[in-house]
């Protein structure tokens, strides 16, 4: 287990916005070389660590804008799941907290582990979000559609869901949905509706 909270000096709908871009990611996560949004929950990641490339699918558990993004894999050779929360702080600053669960598969991933190197790239990866959102007025999109755990495919029976407790008063709207696409989808490369309301 991977836990780890940094305070950003940016307002909540702005962190929490440039956070739903996840094909932004190499940008500021060591080892993450591509994220591509294949559609609303999945994405596929291609990434190099110590040398070892690696690619797999990650599915969005449980969002909830300004609150919550819930993942775990889906497809590849990575097994792994987690949350990001946000919470604001003040007008000006938010708190994020990670945690994350990887399986390990082979003796150089149990290695790493035991010597606490997935703790120190969570942690540089956070530092460098915060430098990232930090340095900019404004995120660089927002996606703020819902999805549930229900709908997600991590409902079948058998299937594990993230280890972590829905706060009461999960079930309110949404609020403020992206432009479409074409066929009605929301896009999660348009801009956030307005930027840094409370």
């Amino acid at each position: 287990m991977v836990y780890d909270t940094i305070e950003v000096e940016a307002p909540l709908r702005r962190v929490y916005d440039q956070w739903t871009q996840f094909e932004e990611f190499p940008r500021f996560m060591d080892g993450v070389e591509e994220v591509r949004q294949l559609d609303d929950r999945l994405c596929h990641w291609r990434t190099k660590v110590a040398g070892a490339s690696r690619e797999f699918d990650t599915e969005i558990v449980d969002q909830l804008p300004d609150e919550r993004i819930a993942w775990r894999t889906v497809g590849g050779d990575v097994r792994q799941r987690g949350v990001v929360t946000f919470e604001r702080v003040d007008d000006a600053h938010t708190l994020v907290r990670l945690r994350m669960e990887v399986e390990t598969s082979g003796l150089a991933d149990r290695a790493a582990q035991a010597m606490g190197f997935v703790e120190q790239r969570v942690e540089g990866d956070l530092h460098r979000f915060k430098d990232f959102i930090e340095d900019r007025e404004r995120a660089t999109g927002g996606w703020r559609g819902r999805l549930r755990p229900a709908d997600s495919s991590a409902a079948e029976p058998g299937a594990d869901l993230p280890e972590y407790r829905m706060p009461p008063g999960d079930d309110r709207p949404a609020g403020g949905m992206p432009r479409a696409a074409p066929g009605g989808m929301p896009r999660r490369d348009a801009p956030p509706p307005h930027d840094d309301g409370p």
